[in-house]
């Protein structure tokens, strides 16, 4: 129980430097998913009600299927950041918040990958 000066207790518990970008990136993808949010909405809204092909039909325009793979990227790669900052503040286990990090990321990466490679596909009419 001897005396601790300020700087002894923190050090050694990362690098405050990647704080700041983290921050901003979160801040700019939520800015990015409001629009995106709204027109992929809007154009699924269209598709409801109307069977497999009306949504092959409505995937197939170009301009609907670019707005829904960077609404998935930009929607993954949000959630990706936001699940890490829970990550990094709720796990205390050093060897549990390596693996949560890395099945994070892989998750996020993987779902975004189906979703992105099934719009592609409709769009670019390789539908079976």
């Amino acid at each position: 129980m001897g005396f601790q000066t300020h700087f002894s207790k923190v050090d050694g518990l990362g690098s405050s430097k990647e704080g700041t970008h983290h921050w901003w990136m979160q801040r700019l993808s939520a800015v990015a998913l409001v629009p995106l949010s709204l027109l992929f909405v809007y154009t699924f809204m269209q598709t409801l009600g109307s069977g497999y092909q009306g949504f092959v039909d409505t995937y197939s325009n170009l301009g609907n299927a670019i707005v829904a793979i960077l609404f998935l990227i930009v929607a993954f790669f949000h959630l990706r950041l936001g699940l890490q900052v829970v990550i990094e503040d709720y796990v205390h286990s050093k060897t549990w918040k390596v693996l949560f990090l890395i099945a994070n990321t892989l998750f996020c990466w993987g779902l975004m990958g189906v979703g992105v490679i099934s719009i592609a596909r409709i769009a670019f009419g390789f539908v079976g």
